[in-house]
């Protein structure tokens, strides 16, 4: 497998300028005006989402989602001023050492929406563990732990995640975090993203590790042979 090349990406444009029926088109009817002409971003997400897909339109639910590697994670951008990503171990002040995120994660250049599993990491008689505990478990257990980019892709193409995602624990709302990604709260405490449906729609928030957690607190992972 390589990358596609510069005279490969010319001759798709071309052929796709070429056999589109464009008579067929409603430019405004199409809302192509906001989502192409003024999100031009967004748009070549969706088409290169397109083109992974082997050029065909998913019907149904799709599965693959790019993440944008071009540009890290920035918390205090994201979530607000004096959010980082926490450095060094868990005992310490989170302001020097490593970042702790999955690597493994970080490499991922896109996400099948279809390989995601739900694992809340409770053990027979349980129901609930701490935040800590539950990274840790995560952590031995091997798998991928989905980071904050990866959050990202997944936020920022929401209205793509699968109807499973939607669905309630025990008639409760079910927050899926994503735990590769451990962030520093500008008063210091240990905290990851979730992002959750309720009342019709997507929402996110963060969550301190401090916390218990629940059957319908699952992480989002991945099996160790994504990477």
């Amino acid at each position: 497998m390589g990358k596609i090349t510069l005279d490969q990406s010319h001759a798709i444009m071309a052929a796709l300028a070429t056999n589109t029926d464009w008579s067929t088109i409603d430019f405004d009817g199409a809302g192509l005006q906001d989502r192409v002409m003024r999100d031009m971003a967004g748009a070549g997400q969706q088409f290169t989402t397109f083109l992974r897909n082997g050029a065909r339109v998913i019907v149904g639910e799709p599965r693959i989602i790019p993440i944008d590697r071009s540009k890290p994670f920035n918390p205090a951008e994201f979530i607000g001023a004096g959010w980082t990503i926490w450095r060094g171990p868990a005992d310490g002040d989170g302001l020097s050492g490593d970042e702790e995120q999955d690597l493994r994660s970080l490499a991922l250049a896109q996400i099948d929406l279809s390989a995601i599993v739900l694992k809340s990491t409770l053990k027979p008689g349980e129901t609930a563990v701490g935040g800590e505990e539950k990274l840790k478990r995560l952590k031995v257990s091997g798998e991928i732990r989905l980071d904050a980019g990866a959050f990202k892709a997944l936020w920022d193409n929401r209205e793509l995640l699968p109807a499973r995602f939607k669905e309630k624990t025990n008639g409760n709302t079910t927050y899926i975090y994503c735990d590769g990604t451990v962030l520093r709260s500008p008063r210091g405490f240990r905290c990851v993203l979730c992002f959750y449906f309720f009342d019709g729609a997507w929402s996110w928030r963060c969550r301190w590790l401090g916390d218990d957690w629940g059957v319908g607190r699952p992480s989002a992972v991945l099996a160790s042979n994504q990477a």
